[in-house]
């Protein structure tokens, strides 16, 4: 078994996102004694997201941030992006049903293959 250290990424994944090369990478934390403070930006950034009941709502971000705990940029960068895709669907879903927006729905139809009825 070979060894590999692992590094904590603090990733933005836009909601345009088409691909691992539109993430980008915020923060890297190397040492475990920074993670509280990169947790806390990690929060702050998504706050906006956050409901009255205080319950994180994807439907609310205008990106999509997570925390990834892997061995380099182009893995944290791959992950956060898998984890971020159905979010983003989702996210732009709602935002065609609810508000028409002719932007999402192009997105949708080009990048994620999803057809959406406003």
């Amino acid at each position: 078994m070979k060894y590999e250290h692992k590094f904590f990424y603090l990733c933005k994944t836009p909601l345009s996102a088409e691909g691992p090369k539109d993430v980008e990478i915020i923060t890297k934390v190397e040492d475990s004694k920074q993670f509280p403070e990169v947790f806390k930006e990690y929060e702050k950034l998504r706050s906006h997201a956050f409901n009255d009941d205080d319950l994180y709502s994807i439907i609310r971000a205008d990106d999509v941030y997570d925390l990834i705990r892997t061995g380099n940029e182009k893995q944290a960068k791959d992950e956060a992006f898998e984890k971020a895709q159905q979010e983003i669907i989702t996210n732009l879903q709602h935002r065609v049903l609810q508000e028409g927006d002719s932007n999402a729905k192009a997105i949708l139809k080009e990048v994620h293959d999803v057809e959406a009825e406003a």
